[in-house]
């Protein structure tokens, strides 16, 4: 098999200062974990200049264009990272899959409007990335075998003097608004617990929607984000159109590893306290709620069946179950589900098995997404889908796009939301909803 090649650069522990020289390039992606201030992440990866863009056609089946992803990554080829290098990336494939993807696996309603107009998916084929560890504390530029050596040359001289290009300050036109009043949430409520009295379901994911006009680069934006709330699933994915995607995400959706299979789910949440006595009775609460571990539980089931689509048969296991996880505005419940690739399936098939998350859909997964369908009066798009890699050796990692931004057509959108079940308080669930996205609503206000 044919060996990448990998050129050092100095580490830096931010991976702005290396993502401004590529800020203006096609295609520029960064998938970030949040360091220096997130404990979590371990690797940062950036890229520009794709092979190929694949975005999913309007009509398109999910299987045919997961067979197209399949076939860029067979056209780009196998190889290896030399020995001794322990990293996520040696070329292949970087993007997101939009919440409403699942509309191309799932026979799905189509009520609710589609009117920010985002494909429901979009990727680039890459045969470079500039990859910072954090625990081995390097940055190192990845080339796949397939890249001439003028390209590999004129990327190790971008990236060993980088030029920075002026960029225009991003600021809000108006204050961050909400679709919906709290009349309208508080009616969208009753209905889910008509539905779950009813036995349709046992718990939907119902979010809102806050969007303002916004002018300037939303890479700025992004910058002052990751600032205020750094978090291990973060990435920012420029649009052809001069918009991006903004992801905060705290939140693993699948991560294959030589075949191995893990899943983080969240579910269960508090804020943070404003005095270290009320943070730490802010996180017992959490931990001994049987509210909201039934939720997680609930969660880790539907995803147990959702692996076991994929995985070998009895690989399907539960290692972590109801851990607390801290951010800078909120604690979260979060469990992990394990399993092992069966031999006749391989990343796409486990996405396109389990996609979207279950941990923000509800239970049963199907029925809450035709209920999710009938009362948020506006598509999802990016929210609730997934920022993801895929590389040619078969190795994934992907989020939930939750906490995240969708900059497009001279408006920024941001979603909130939470699991509604049936002893859920709607005042409770609204104020949830908002508790969420404060953080990264005053920061957009603040610029």
């Amino acid at each position: 098999m044919l060996t990448c090649s990998v050129h050092p650069l100095p580490y830096r522990a931010n991976p702005a200062d290396y993502f401004a020289a590529i800020r203006n390039a096609p295609g520029a992606v960064l998938l970030d974990s949040g360091r220096p201030s997130a404990e979590r992440g371990r690797y940062d990866l950036l890229s520009a200049w794709p092979l190929e863009q694949l975005a999913v056609l309007p009509d398109e089946n999910g299987a045919h264009f997961v067979q197209r992803l399949r076939d860029n990554l067979s056209r780009l080829g196998e190889a290896q990272l030399p020995a001794g290098y322990e990293l996520p990336f040696a070329g292949g494939l970087i993007g997101y899959l939009s919440y409403d993807f699942g509309r191309h696996l799932e026979n799905l309603p189509s009520q609710a409007l589609d009117d920010l107009q985002l494909p429901d998916a979009r990727f680039g084929l890459y045969d470079w990335a500039l990859i910072s560890d954090h625990h081995g504390q390097t940055s190192q530029l990845v080339f796949h075998p397939s890249l001439v050596d003028n390209e590999r040359q004129r990327l190790v001289a971008l990236f060993t003097q980088p030029q920075v290009d002026a960029l225009a300050p991003f600021k809000l036109n108006a204050p961050m608004a909400a679709d919906l009043s709290a009349d309208d949430y508080r009616q969208a409520f009753d209905r889910i617990q008509d539905y779950i009295q009813a036995g349709d379901c046992y718990q939907v994911n119902f979010a809102q929607r806050f969007r303002a006009e916004c002018q300037g680069d939303p890479w700025l934006a992004y910058c002052a984000l990751r600032q205020a709330c750094p978090t291990p699933f973060s990435g920012f994915q420029s649009l052809p159109d001069g918009g991006a995607v903004l992801s905060l995400s705290p939140e693993r959706f699948v991560r294959v590893s030589q075949r191995q299979v893990e899943t983080r789910p969240i579910k269960g949440t508090r804020p943070r306290g404003v005095t270290p006595a009320e943070d730490a009775a802010n996180a017992a609460e959490l931990l001994a709620s049987p509210k909201d571990r039934a939720e997680n539980l609930m969660i880790v089931d539907l995803l147990r069946n959702d692996l076991g689509r994929t995985c070998r048969i009895g690989s399907v296991r539960v290692p972590e179950l109801f851990s607390l996880e801290s951010y800078p505005n909120v604690h979260h419940l979060v469990s992990s589900v394990t399993g092992e690739l069966a031999a006749d399936r391989d990343a796409l098939d486990l996405i396109a098995g389990s996609f979207p998350g279950g941990s923000i859909t509800g239970a049963p997964k199907i029925r809450a997404m035709q209920i999710i369908d009938e009362l948020e009066p506006t598509r999802r798009g990016l929210y609730c889908g997934s920022l993801l890699y895929l590389d040619v050796r078969g190795e994934m990692d992907s989020s939930i796009a939750i906490r995240s931004l969708l900059v497009k057509d001279g408006q920024v959108c941001c979603w909130g939301g939470g699991g509604i079940v049936a002893d859920s308080d709607w005042q409770a669930e609204y104020q949830e909803s908002m508790t969420k996205v404060r953080i990264l609503l005053d920061t957009l206000q603040n610029l």
